[in-house]
């Protein structure tokens, strides 16, 4: 199971109390005031782990809670600070707060009311960062702070804070220098597992990928780059058609798009026609995403017909640029590989 977005309630701890005491030991009948300090409420914190894929530990506990302070104890001491919680999300994630106050009242307003009202207030892309999402309450200070020449039995102490609370949505979009675009059986999913290492899925049917796929393409001279295989957009997508939003919001971080097209109109598809509408799914769903850099891999060379419509496309569309390939036989990929080197590949170190 695959979870790229999910709705949690995160509360954290309340800060202990401060406490009244007064020193009462032999010989000593009127000791001035001992009262110690609560202690500090736990955070909720998120953090960036690289082994994390999605944000399925969310879905069948979607809560994260922290523990309450302990109250301050006689003779000054402190009381115990709360546990703070930490969720794993993995690099990409989005954080968004809503007006909802509890998860209930979320539900209600997305069926019933006036929507959600979501406030973006974290982008987590850079492993190992931390985000205190719901900050700890503060503890009370124990009466022997209140102590004055004129008050030497002070009878006040102060109350915990409250910790921090919301309901909050979580967005994944992945990170990736380039996002495979193309319909469904345009072969995507073998080109991917051709030039890196991932293993998709890969069958001669319709929507073989239901979740985006990862794979990282080595180059020479110890250059890599990061390559997402969506999948495959259908007409319509960017109304959500086809869950088209599920799908491509995971490469609206991508430096460039790679429209794979099956040259060989082997379904009975037109790749001239093909291009236009996955470049207008494009635009519709985001101007911004339109407006990268983006080149044509002409999939599928192998079969008959493909050279006289790549011949076609190119009269078409002759300012576009085509890499000619077969991801079954793998010719052109060592082509492919080049280009994406040339946009973006950058020097690894470990």
């Amino acid at each position: 199971m695959f979870v790229d977005n999910i709705r949690i309630f995160a509360k954290a701890g309340k800060g202990g109390n401060g406490l009244v005491s007064f020193r009462r030991a032999k010989f000593v009948p009127k000791g001035g005031p001992d009262g110690g300090d609560g202690g500090d409420g736990g955070s909720v914190i998120l953090e960036v782990d690289p082994h994390t894929n999605d944000l399925r530990s969310f879905f069948y506990d979607p809560k994260l809670i922290a523990t309450d302070g302990v109250g301050g104890q006689g003779a000054k001491k402190h009381g115990k600070n709360g546990k703070s919680v930490i969720g794993k999300v993995p690099p990409g994630t989005i954080i968004y707060r809503s007006n909802a106050s509890s998860m209930s009242e979320a539900t209600w307003l997305e069926r019933e009311g006036d929507g959600i009202e979501l406030e973006k207030i974290a982008d987590l892309t850079e492993i190992g960062t931390r985000f205190t999402l719901c900050q700890g309450g503060i503890g009370g200070k124990g009466n022997w702070h209140f102590r004055s020449a004129t008050n030497q039995a002070p009878t006040e102490a102060e109350l915990g804070t409250e910790g921090e609370e919301g309901v909050f949505f979580m967005e994944l979009r992945r990170i990736a220098d380039a996002g495979l675009v193309g319909y469904p059986n345009a072969g995507k999913s073998t080109l991917l597992g051709d030039i890196s290492a991932a293993k998709p899925k890969v069958a001669n049917y319709p929507f073989t990928t239901l979740q985006p796929i990862i794979g990282v393409v080595e180059f020479n001279s110890f250059r890599r780059c990061v390559v997402a295989d969506i999948p495959g957009i259908i007409e319509g997508a960017h109304r959500n058609r086809g869950l088209g939003h599920e799908f491509l919001r995971h490469i609206t971080r991508c430096k460039v798009l790679v429209f794979v097209l099956d040259m060989a109109g082997s379904e009975g598809r037109d790749p001239i026609e093909d291009l236009q509408n996955l470049r207008t799914e494009i635009k519709l769903y985001s101007e911004d995403l339109a407006k990268q850099p983006w080149f044509v891999v002409a999939n599928k060379m192998d079969l008959e017909g493909a050279e006289d419509n790549l011949a076609s496309f190119r009269l078409r569309f002759p300012k576009v640029d085509v890499v000619p390939l077969s991801a079954l036989n793998g010719d052109g990929i060592a082509q492919l590989k080049s280009k994406l080197d040339q946009l973006v590949g950058y020097k690894f170190v470990h």
